[in-house]
């Protein structure tokens, strides 16, 4: 939550996932677009933004809006009532449906804030992003804890995936090293209670 902007942020919802397996053959529980949108409410409720901005993803492909259920497109508009919602566009939703509200934008600038989906490879200065899903593992004392998290180095923030179908994948993985190879990392877990910073020394790969 971003409380200057009065604005909510959320990456890679990946909303209907589970219908998008189930035309593959792959049966998932259909509830993920539920569970999810359960979520997004709780944190609306909590925080009463004026806008929300989804930084792509937010359909796990083009056709999710009309394979989802109406109960669940009900709920989806009730929460978009009365503010501004900005659907950042994603390599899994290039289009949005225009049976869903809000504006459809590549990306947006908010207060000299770069908001997109995919980081820029390289050095970059003020940009938050998703795409990555990324999440850190640690270790103590033989027990692993595995988490989505947030990264980032005080240039750019990559957000951890919200859909509860999305998984994550290691910050050590290969992947991140364009982004943050040669400008440090700062990590914060997300816990039951809230979020937690982790020393980059503590880390682990899967």
């Amino acid at each position: 939550y971003w409380p200057a902007e009065k604005a909510l942020i959320v990456s890679d919802l990946h909303l209907e996932k589970g219908s998008a397996y189930a035309v593959r053959g792959q049966m998932l529980p259909p509830y993920d677009t539920r569970e999810t949108l359960h979520k997004l409410a709780i944190l609306i409720d909590r925080y009463e933004p004026e806008t929300v901005i989804c930084l792509g993803d937010s359909l796990h492909d083009p056709a999710g809006a009309a394979r989802m259920d109406p109960a669940d497109a009900e709920s989806l508009g009730v929460l978009q009532e009365d503010r501004d919602w900005i659907w950042i566009t994603g390599n899994h939703d290039p289009s949005i449906d225009r049976m869903l509200a809000g504006y459809v934008l590549p990306e947006i600038v908010v207060g000299g804030v770069a908001l997109r989906h995919e980081p820029h490879a390289g050095a970059c200065t003020h940009e938050i992003a998703g795409h990555f899903h990324p999440a850190a593992r640690l270790v103590f004392h033989g027990t692993s804890l595995r988490r989505p998290c947030f990264v980032g180095n005080r240039l750019r923030l990559v957000m951890p995936a919200f859909g509860a179908f999305t998984g994550g994948l290691n910050i050590l993985d290969a992947a991140f090293e364009p982004l943050f190879s040669t400008d440090g990392l700062e990590v914060w877990m997300l816990g039951h209670e809230g979020l937690y910073p982790v020393a980059p020394r503590l880390l682990r790969d899967d």
